[in-house]
């Protein structure tokens, strides 16, 4: 079965007519690679993006626990900020970084904040703030 319409290839397919060790072929290669800078540590870097760690968040009772994966990083370098209902996760080490914030599912007491850091396993437990319930009073 032939696929093709025509036995004829176009001009800049024919590999015959050009030659390919011509000084115009190595010029030519010569600016490309000086365009798009091949081999350099730098295009390398920017085509290869580290995958994002993985982050669980848990609640129960009177606790909610986030679990994130930050392997790589020692547990000096992890930073931990908690606001009301925001968590935000930081860590930097040997020219790579990493920077997450998360909003958690119930306002919690920032001070309540338990860290444990276990082979890349970052997981940080803090306690449910008490929510404020309104009290109705009989006059009588």
């Amino acid at each position: 079965m032939k696929w093709r319409k025509s036995d004829k290839r176009p001009k800049w397919l024919d590999t015959r007519s050009r030659p390919k060790s011509g000084k115009l072929y190595r010029i030519r290669n010569k600016n490309l690679r000086a365009k798009h800078n091949f081999g350099s540590n730098s295009l390398r870097k920017s085509l290869f993006k580290e995958p994002e760690p993985l982050i669980d968040i848990f609640q129960n009772g009177e606790n909610v626990m986030v679990v994130a994966e930050l392997k790589g990083f020692r547990k000096e370098n992890i930073k931990v900020h908690v606001e009301q209902r925001r968590l935000v996760i930081s860590a930097n080490a040997h020219g790579r970084s990493y920077h997450k914030i998360l909003s958690l599912p119930k306002a919690v007491v920032p001070e309540s904040m338990r860290m444990t850091y276990k082979n890349g396993v970052v997981e940080i437990i803090l306690k449910k703030a008490m929510e404020a319930k309104a009290i109705k009073e009989l006059a009588g």
